[in-house]
């Protein structure tokens, strides 16, 4: 699976992290910490599709002084791009080598190493590594809804997913197209993206109900993208043009009819793209039982 830009993983980047659901990584971090103790000291984290890193940026502040993360991807291209903006980003390089290296940011030390690895066709190295915490960031929705239960069924670590697209867009203001572009564009999201079939925007409930079926408390919250186009043009101007791509592949819409929705979206005032962020843990302390159980947050 590949095919996504650095400059898009980029773009969208502090808009994810500003995005994430507060309710939702409250509840993780609740049980990290009735685990692990307050200081959460020494985390093993795995993100899975990690892009340029992006997972690790926006939760290395919420998770103690010393951190482990192993960043998976299949693109080779992405793990260096990972590797160059990680280094870039830290405010000293402690030891670096080829496969893995020791940065501090502010207050916290983390060790990071990459692992190229096609997780269609195992994931048994990954998840054989039993971390403290297994993260992935608008991952789901790109597997299909049998190696989410796969996957479910192999799970013995904690996970905290985000920003999954659950198919809801709005835009402003509105076009005459809009309906008939999403619908295209949900079509093609469900293509295979190197999983078989994609979940698209089925994905969150699939994922829940094979977590929940496991006996796994799940907590779920909106993630939404709330976009301006004061604020984020570009992000915007690249959200459409994937779109529109996507919708002309699928065949589904005119020609015609994409380029006049592209042309007003590039002058679109906003737009919010739905997604949402999930928690799910295997075990939790009764302390914790009933914040963690089965639920849906608020947007936050």
């Amino acid at each position: 699976m590949g095919g996504f830009s650095a400059e898009w993983l980029s773009v969208r980047e502090p808009v994810d992290h500003a995005s994430c659901n507060n309710m939702v990584k409250r509840a993780m971090l609740d049980y990290l910490k009735a685990k692990h103790g307050k200081t959460l000291s020494n985390l093993s984290v795995v993100d899975l599709g990690c892009g340029t890193g992006s997972n690790l940026r926006g939760l290395a502040p919420f998770l103690g002084r010393q951190q482990n993360w192993t960043l998976v991807d299949y693109d080779p291209l992405l793990l260096s791009a990972a590797r160059e903006a990680l280094l870039d980003w830290a405010d000293e390089v402690i030891i670096d080598d080829d496969q893995r290296f020791e940065i501090k940011r502010t207050e916290y030390t983390i060790k990071v190493q990459f692992l190229q690895a096609d997780l269609m066709k195992s994931y048994d190295e990954v998840l054989n590594l039993r971390p403290d915490l297994i993260t992935a960031a608008a991952f789901f929705d790109l597997v299909s809804i049998d190696w989410i239960n796969r996957f479910a069924q192999a799970l013995k670590s904690p996970l905290y997913t985000v920003l999954t697209y659950n198919g809801t867009e709005k835009w402003l203001p509105p076009h005459v197209a809009d309906q008939a572009v999403l619908a295209a564009f949900v079509a093609h999201q469900q293509t295979d993206k190197g999983f078989g079939s994609a979940a698209g925007p089925h994905a969150a409930q699939a994922l829940t109900d094979a977590l929940q079926t496991r006996s796994y408390n799940v907590s779920q919250g909106l993630s939404n993208w709330a976009l301006s186009q004061s604020e984020h043009h570009t992000l915007m101007r690249l959200l459409a043009k994937g779109i529109a791509q996507a919708v002309v592949e699928t065949g589904q819409v005119e020609q015609v009819d994409v380029n006049e929705w592209l042309a007003a979206r590039s002058l679109a005032k906003g737009c919010e793209i739905g997604h949402v962020d999930i928690f799910a843990a295997p075990t939790v302390p009764d302390t914790l039982a009933e914040s963690l159980s089965p639920k849906q947050a608020s947007t936050s």
